[in-house]
Formats: structure tokens, sequence, C-alpha cells
């Protein structure tokens, strides 16, 4: 149940962060609810392929190189969902910025799982 809430709750972020953001497009409700399922799966399955192969990098950049991760996690979701358009990567990391602030403000609500 708390996934399910987790999700809605990102779908939510996604809209509002659309509503704001130039550059950014969700189409509607479901699409963004379609956004938060595919980030939730490419944040699952991509990203830890992602850091294990940019490791020395993000080493290097003391974590920094982790927020591109983040832009090329929203950039693949764009590519993936047909209703959800991101304008170019400053946009994508700018996005993924205030979505994960976001979320950790919504998640908060929920309390622990």
């Amino acid at each position: 149940m708390n996934f399910i809430l987790r999700i809605l709750l990102t779908a939510v972020a996604v809209v509002i962060l659309a509503k704001f953001l130039p550059g950014v497009e969700v189409e509607g409700y479901l699409t963004a609810i379609i956004v938060a399922i595919v980030l939730a799966i490419l944040n699952l399955l991509v990203k830890p392929i992602l850091v294990i192969f940019t490791l020395p990098v993000t080493i290097l950049t003391l974590g920094l190189f982790l927020l591109v991760i983040n832009a090329i996690i929203i950039l693949l979701a764009d590519a993936f969902v047909s209703g959800f358009g991101v304008s170019g990567f400053f946009i994508a990391l700018l996005f993924s910025l205030l979505l994960s602030l976001f979320q950790s403000l919504l998640f908060s609500l929920l309390g622990k799982d």
C-alpha cells in the first residue's frame, strides 16, 4: 500500500513540476502515473548499473556525477513515455533535483515504511 502511495505522490510531484518548469510537459494525470512507475523501474534496474559503471568518475567528482545520472534517468523516462517530454539535459537536471526535493517532502508525510 505504501508503494502505491509513493507512486501517486511522485505523479503529483511530476504534474506540479510540469506546470512550473518550462520545457517539461505531461499530457495528463495518467501519463504522470506512468512516468512515476517508469521512474521507479529505471531507478530500480538501470540506476545501480550506471552507478557501478561510473564509479571512478563519481568518486573523482565527490558524488556530483550522481546528479548527471539522475538527469539521464529522466531523459530515459522521456524516451519511454510518449506523453512526457523534457526539452534538454539541463532541464532534466533541474527537474530531477526538484523532483527529489518534492519526493522527500511528500514522502516525509507518509512516515516510516
